[in-house]
């Protein structure tokens, strides 16, 4: 079979598609925190073995764990039940639009529902959750009152 010019440029027009995705992910040990990463032995993998994981990784998440996320019960289960509770960082105000709240854990979480809620008090803790239609939902321990928000950072 003889190698056609108009295919190696397809193949090569992909090429920095893939490469930009490959620089975006963090790497498993961004994903994990260190002590994770060492629990889990991975401290003990060379710099190959490591970068070998990664790319398995990308692999996975693009095939296999959008597949288990509808067809695994255990995963369905543990994506339902994911609760996070931590305090805003700073006074809370409440939100306005497009608040991003800085939390206590290091997380990062941007409002993604309209609509205002002003508060005057000292309580910052916050508890987020999935609803039942995969989006996040940011609720005030304190008051009750919710809001749609998504994740900025990873």
């Amino acid at each position: 079979m003889r190698f056609r010019p108009p295919f190696l440029a397809l193949v090569l027009s992909f090429t920095p598609l893939v490469d930009a995705q490959e620089k975006d992910f963090p790497g498993i040990e961004k994903l994990m925190t260190r002590e994770e990463f060492q629990a889990a032995g991975l401290e003990k993998l060379s710099p190959a073995e490591r970068e070998a994981l990664n790319q398995w990784l990308i692999g996975y998440t693009v095939d296999d764990a959008q597949t288990l996320i509808h067809t695994s019960e255990e995963v369905k289960e543990a994506d339902q039940g994911i609760r996070i509770e931590a305090s805003v960082n700073g006074p809370f105000k409440g939100w306005y639009g497009d608040t991003v709240f800085s939390l206590d854990n290091g997380q990062t979480w941007r409002q993604r529902l309209s609509g205002n809620f002003a508060y005057h008090g000292d309580d910052r803790r916050v508890v987020i959750e999935k609803n039942f239609f995969g989006y996040f939902k940011l609720t005030h321990v304190a008051t009750g009152r919710s809001v749609g928000v998504s994740r900025v950072n990873q």
